[in-house]
């Protein structure tokens, strides 16, 4: 009686969850695919890549001044007394 009882709830259980979850599909997916890496080198934008263009690697220095990457700190002097022969 327990098998009979065990295989029903089995049957049940596997009707009530491919209804609940669907059964297996066989349709089809497309998927992108990417273009093959071919050793051809384009060239950069003219608009973008031009002699005018602004260099982020100079530094620039405006009216003048220069920066410094650590603070300076005058140095101190010493009060020597010289002779003039």
């Amino acid at each position: 009686m327990i098998i009979l009882i065990a295989a029903v709830s089995a049957g049940i259980a596997y009707f009530v969850a491919s209804s609940l979850f669907g059964g297996k599909t066989e349709s089809g997916v497309t998927v992108k695919t990417i273009d093959p890496i071919t050793s051809t080198i384009e060239q950069p934008d003219k608009a973008i890549f031009n002699k005018d263009a602004i260099n982020p690697s100079v530094e620039v220095n405006i009216n003048g001044t220069e920066t410094t990457s650590t603070p300076t700190t005058p140095t101190p002097t010493t009060n020597s007394t010289s002779t003039t022969p």
